[in-house]
């Protein structure tokens, strides 16, 4: 299976931690969880020429990763400053840096129109070169977090495959919110839901599913590796279920970890 991800990154600094820095960023994690689970992803995105960035696209290609697409541009490296409290993370400052001027150039592009995924999301700064990519034919799964209401849904839902949102609880809200990303494009839409597990809409009925109960010493990335699970069993041509499934079983494992990975 030939996988991308591609956009943002950043280091995770755990401000109660001494400072302690982790690389992250949710194309990075999804890549480096699906090398994990076996596969050969490629990451496309920019670093500074910090320290930050090297060790970031350093520690990126030990998991596994091609990082051969990883620019360098003279300035700072992402950063974001979390607070772990019982295991929860709970985010701070965001500092983009040289993200911010991130863009796909034609090379880029052409490079992406070889894989059987793309991956992305809503900090990606790659939300306008969708329609191109999706013509083209890669699958495309798309990270709307909990950005329930911002414009790049409208942008991008019609050039997504699988839409993956934020939430903590089945309600109302999360259903109808599913169901609506879902008319705009995408086959399948899923909220997941933290320790409630996870909840999707096919355009026909929701699927819910449980948790791997595990000892949870760090949150973070969860989502990102039940994303990398969850389109792995797509590729593999799993029922919807079993995708859910496998998305639970490697967040399970990510909740073991202090940082993303």
């Amino acid at each position: 299976m030939r996988i991308a991800t591609v956009g943002d990154n950043c280091m995770d600094v755990y401000v109660n931690l001494g400072n302690r820095a982790f690389p992250g960023g949710n194309p990075v994690n999804v890549a480096v969880y699906l090398a994990r689970l076996g596969e050969h992803p490629s990451y496309l995105g920019v670093v500074g020429d910090d320290e930050h960035g090297a060790r970031l696209r350093e520690a990126v290609a030990a998991k596994g990763v091609d990082v051969s697409r990883v620019r360098t541009l003279p300035g700072k490296t992402a950063v974001s400053t979390i607070k772990l409290v019982e295991g929860q993370r709970v985010f701070g400052d965001y500092e983009e840096g040289v993200m911010a001027d991130f863009r796909l150039d034609e090379e880029d592009r052409a490079f992406l129109r070889g894989f059987d995924l793309v991956h992305t999301g809503i900090w990606g700064m790659v939300e306008r070169d969708l329609p191109e990519l999706h013509r083209r034919g890669p699958l495309i799964s798309f990270d709307f977090a909990d950005k329930y209401d911002h414009e790049i849904l409208g942008i991008a839902l019609p050039h997504v495959d699988y839409a993956f949102f934020a939430a903590e609880e089945d309600t109302p809200f999360v259903r109808d919110l599913i169901c609506r990303a879902q008319a705009r494009g995408p086959r399948v839409a899923v909220a997941t839901l933290g320790a409630n597990g996870s909840l999707a809409w096919d355009g026909k009925e929701f699927t819910p599913f449980g948790i791997v109960p595990v000892e949870v010493v760090d949150n973070m990335g969860a989502g990102d590796s039940y994303i990398a699970g969850f389109m792995r069993g797509v590729l593999l041509g799993e029922p919807l279920a079993r995708c859910m499934a496998l998305g639970a079983e490697n967040a399970s494992v990510t909740l073991t970890t202090l940082g993303a990975w």
